[in-house]
């Protein structure tokens, strides 16, 4: 099956959407992007997410991230559920999103992402769109991809760490640890020297005695 790799560029393809009909690339514009699919609207998973989506979008607008949903029913659908969704949300229940949902029922689109899941099928037979995460630079390439069945809901404070990590680490020779947040503590990456990692990190170098003698692990605080 068709789909993305890290590094691949996005395919500039053309959709209606919920915002009009849009062109992606022109869409992303200068800006980091998060491309998330779900199996089919009015679904309840789909519903939560899409609702914690919404809530946090101020923090992904922040970071000058533009969020794009995708699902294989149609525009009028989309619509329709969105009112579902801010009711969920607690909101008044009008069609607007503070992002764009793809309309995707030929599944097109998701077959050339490579976004369908084989275990879950429709009345028809036919495989639900899986739940991807794309997230993509501003220079349009993949950065970061997660793919979820379609039973399982995604959990966006994840996604939006992700995201602080990708945006720090690409502008700092740097890596971020498990379970890092942001503000703690980052590790050097190994290609740097050390007397080259005390000029680029005044704030100190710390390394971690083991038994190997080796001194690979190294962190320092964020930049």
């Amino acid at each position: 099956m068709p789909g993305l790799l890290l590094g691949d560029e996005a395919p500039n393809f053309e959709a209606d959407t919920t915002h009009g009909r849009i062109r992606f690339h022109d869409f992303l514009g200068g800006s980091w992007g998060i491309l998330f699919s779900h199996p089919r609207d009015f679904t309840p998973v789909c519903t939560t997410e899409l609702g914690r989506a919404a809530k946090l979008a101020p923090e992904f607008s922040k970071r000058n991230v533009k969020m794009i949903a995708l699902s294989i029913d149609d525009v009028s659908d989309h619509l329709a559920w969105a009112k579902d969704i801010n009711a969920y949300n607690g909101d008044e229940p009008t069609e607007k999103l503070p992002f764009p949902i793809i309309a995707d029922a030929n599944r097109k689109l998701a077959v050339q992402l490579g976004m369908l899941d084989p275990d879950e099928q429709d009345k028809q037979g036919m495989p639900l769109t899986a739940r991807v995460v794309f997230v993509f630079g501003p220079d349009k390439k993949l950065k970061l991809s997660i793919l979820y069945p379609a039973t399982t809901g995604r959990n966006f404070d994840e996604i939006l760490r992700v995201v602080d990590s990708l945006q720090l680490t690409v502008k700092h020779q740097v890596a971020t640890p498990v379970d890092w947040k942001p503000g703690e503590r980052v590790m050097v990456v190994p290609s740097i020297p050390d007397a080259e990692a005390k000029k680029l990190f005044p704030e100190g170098v710390f390394t971690k005695e083991l038994p190997s003698g080796k001194k690979y692990l190294r962190y320092t605080p964020q930049p």
